[in-house]
C-alpha cells in the first residue's frame, strides 16, 4: 500500500509520466523502498481509476505525464497524518542471519565480509547525498528539507547494519572456539 502514496507523494513535487516516477524511485526512494517498473505501471492505472491522479499530457510512443488530483493530494495527506504505521523492517539480511549457523564458516566470513562492504558503502553514499544537500546543491525547498531527513534516517540504518556486519565477524557462528570468545554451537 506504501508504494501507492510514495507516487502519490512524488506526483505532488509536479507531474511526470511512469519512467520518470520509476527513475526517481530508483535515485531517491531505492535504498529504503524500491520499486519495480510493473508496479508502479499498475498502480498508476489502480491511482488513475481511484480519481487520485489523472493525465496530464501525451507525449511520444504513448508516453502519459500523470499528475495529482485534489483528492490524491487529500488521500496522501491523511495516510501521512494516520497514527497507524507499519513498522516492520523487512532486512533479508537479518532473515539470513537466522540461519548462519547452516553455513560453511568461510562462506560465512565471506558473505559477511561482503555485507559490510556493502553497508558502509551505502551508507557513505548517502553521507555524501546528505553533504551536497547540506550545501545547499539542491536548493532549500520544502521537498528538499524532507529527503534530507529521509537520507539521515538511511545513512544511520545503514551504518547500524554496516557495524552489525563487523561484530557479527566476531561471534559465533563466524568463529571457532578458538578464534572468539564463545564456543562455536555446530
Amino acid at each position: 500500500m506504501s508504494l501507492r502514496y510514495g507516487l502519490l507523494g512524488l506526483l505532488a513535487e509536479g507531474p511526470a509520466s511512469g519512467y520518470d516516477l520509476a527513475r526517481r524511485f530508483e535515485e531517491a526512494l531505492g535504498p529504503v523502498w524500491p520499486a519495480q517498473h510493473p508496479k508502479i505501471y499498475t498502480e498508476l492505472s489502480r491511482l488513475a481509476e481511484a480519481g487520485l491522479i489523472e493525465v496530464d499530457s501525451h507525449g511520444p510512443r504513448g508516453r502519459k505525464a500523470y499528475r495529482i488530483t485534489e483528492t490524491g493530494l487529500t488521500a496522501v495527506r491523511a495516510w501521512l497524518a494516520a497514527g497507524e504505521v507499519d513498522h516492520t523492517l523487512r532486512t533479508e539480511s537479518v532473515l539470513r542471519s537466522f540461519f548462519f549457523w547452516l553455513m560453511e564458516q568461510d562462506d560465512l566470513t565471506e558473505h559477511l565480509r561482503r555485507e559490510h562492504e556493502f553497508f558502509s558503502e551505502t551508507a557513505e553514499t548517502m553521507r555524501a547525498y546528505a553533504a551536497a544537500k547540506d550545501r545547499g546543491d539542491f536548493g532549500t525547498s520544502p521537498q528538499t528539507k524532507a529527503m534530507r531527513v529521509a537520507v539521515e534516517a538511511a545513512i544511520r540504518i545503514y551504518q547500524a547494519m554496516a557495524d552489525w556486519a563487523e561484530w557479527a565477524q566476531t561471534v559465533p557462528p563466524a568463529t571457532t572456539a578458538e578464534d572468539g570468545p564463545f564456543p562455536n554451537s555446530r
